[in-house]
């Protein structure tokens, strides 16, 4: 039976054909300047905490507030990329505009005093909410809000990352559940270009790492990729079974949510400050990028791992791609130890894979992979990013997905 899920493109008529070109063109605007603001405002924050390290110690107030705000007054974003998802695969209510405004500010602020968290996750939420907007001005069909929230979603992470052609794949692989549909290709081919041009012409600040300038294929290379995309799968599949203890450690033994990231917020200033582990807070870009050319301790992605599934399970904002990215790159990096001249492969492979196998996303990893750190990884990085999903479960950090994904077995 042909799916329903996506309008057939060729009942469509040449005029509504344009329309969503123009439909496609305004989510690539909104997803572009979004990830845009919210990235500059991140690196000023960033900055700004890096530069006055104290505020680490206000973990536990930070997070009182992003607790209580989203209690009293954001209920019906909580959900954060579940709603999205929810709403792709059985569309009832517009996504909240306030979304856009509480996952920003409550970003910023983890970020602000030091919480482990990343930042794709954010722009995709914003992304999304402000693209599904568009259904409220044009008339556009309650089942065709899923071309909208999915090609907002995709073409923010592109745009927030520098990956277009991943922002495509991740919006059809990831949010629509690896339901790669081709009548709704173009869409989110157009708004993710669009959303990306915006952001180059923009400026805004996007990590620049090293190409990597080994062989396009060496055997030894190759199995020694597929060994360590085991150890990416199950670094992945330990990091969700770890956020989630935490999840359900906090709902059983704290009653009133604004207090979870409270205490985990003491926990956290605590471990940073007193425990010598401020290495690990914020986004840690500086200690991916010297993961590319030192080998990392073998602690980093463990300590990591530990820290961010504190942060996230408690509540506190940001999503999960650069903790994650974290994890795989200082992993790969150290299990060059084994191997010192494959440093940067593993590196970059790891980089990609991790996020892969949690995410579900292996060929959106695999090809941002490729975007950003060259074509000669192409080989490697769709072996690991495969092998890493292999060993990663069944699960996703999407539990949207996963119920979606798993219903279709």
């Amino acid at each position: 039976m042909p799916d329903s899920s996506f309008p057939a493109f060729h009942t469509r008529s040449f005029q509504e054909h344009g329309l969503w070109i123009f439909y496609s063109v305004l989510s690539g605007l909104l997803a572009g300047l979004a990830a845009t603001v919210f990235l500059v405002l991140l690196k000023h924050a960033t900055e700004f905490r890096m530069e006055h390290s104290g505020l680490i110690w206000l973990l536990p107030a930070a997070g009182f507030a992003i607790g209580w705000t989203y209690h009293h007054s954001g209920k019906s974003s909580a959900a954060g990329t579940h709603l999205i998802l929810d709403e792709i695969h059985d569309p009832q209510n517009v996504v909240p505009l306030r979304m856009a405004p509480l996952i920003l500010a409550s970003t910023l602020l983890t970020h602000l005093v030091g919480g482990s968290t990343g930042r794709e996750g954010t722009a995709v939420q914003m992304g999304a909410s402000l693209s599904d907007q568009l259904s409220k001005v044009f008339p556009i069909r309650p089942e065709e809000r899923r071309i909208l929230l999915v090609a907002g979603a995709g073409a923010s992470f592109g745009a927030a990352i520098g990956a277009p052609i991943a922002g495509v794949l991740f919006g059809m692989e990831v949010i629509h559940a690896g339901r790669l549909r081709p009548f709704a290709v173009i869409e989110c081919m157009i708004a993710s270009a669009v959303a990306y041009e915006v952001t180059r012409l923009l400026h805004a600040p996007h990590s620049i790492f090293s190409q990597y300038s080994g062989s396009w294929f060496e055997l030894r290379s190759f199995l020694i990729i597929l060994g360590c995309g085991a150890v990416f799968g199950i670094l992945a599949r330990t990091f969700m079974a770890v956020t989630h203890l935490v999840e359900r450690l906090q709902v059983k033994w704290v009653q009133y949510p604004p207090l979870r990231p409270f205490y985990a917020g003491v926990l956290l200033a605590a471990l940073f400050k007193l425990g010598g582990l401020e290495r690990y807070s914020g986004l840690g870009l500086g200690v991916i990028q010297n993961s590319f050319s030192v080998e990392s301790p073998a602690l980093d992605p463990v300590l990591k791992l530990l820290l961010t599934a504190l942060t996230i399970g408690s509540g506190f904002k940001g999503g999960e791609f650069i903790p994650l990215v974290f994890m795989g790159a200082t992993l790969g990096s150290a299990l060059s130890h084994f191997d010192p001249g494959s440093l940067p492969l593993l590196t970059s492979v790891g980089f990609a894979a991790v996020f892969g196998a949690a995410a579900g996303a292996p060929l959106t990893c695999a090809v941002m992979a490729m975007e950003l750190f060259g074509w000669k990884v192409a080989v490697y990085a769709v072996a690991g990013c495969f092998i890493g999903n292999l060993f990663s479960g069944s699960q996703t950090i999407y539990r949207s997905q996963s119920e979606v994904t798993s219903s279709r077995r």
